[in-house]
């Protein structure tokens, strides 16, 4: 996918600041983003209104983990593309990374608009 192609994204993060930044870099990319939501509860319920193609979902979240919201949305919504990401390092999520239906993972700290294409065109 190239982000021109104005695909309908989500981004799911319980820090407002980190909302602001990954909004900025990937709408800078190309990207639509049509919701935000910080947390389970309210991305469940934006995803189930603008029925997103693709969510960038952090896996610390009030209420339900990221994890469980991916296999949520995934389950309702099973087009949608689902990049998780944290400020832990990927390496606390191993085994529960592997079965769950996310494209991948990036560490905050290493979030780019670049990076984040190339987990969903993989």
């Amino acid at each position: 996918m190239t982000p021109g192609n104005q695909q309908k994204l989500m981004i799911v993060d319980d820090h407002a600041d980190f909302r602001a930044i990954a909004r900025k870099l990937l709408e800078d990319a190309g990207y639509s983003v049509v919701a935000e939501a910080g947390d389970a509860a309210s991305a469940l319920s934006a995803a189930s209104r603008v029925k997103p193609d693709l969510v960038l979902l952090d896996v610390v979240l009030p209420g339900l983990d990221g994890f469980a919201v991916c296999e949520q949305l995934t389950q309702t919504h099973p087009t949608a593309r689902v990049v998780l990401t944290s400020s832990a390092d990927r390496s606390r999520y191993t085994r529960r990374l592997a079965s769950s239906r996310a494209r991948g993972f990036l560490a905050k700290q290493h979030f780019s608009a670049a990076a984040f294409t190339a987990l969903i065109d993989k």
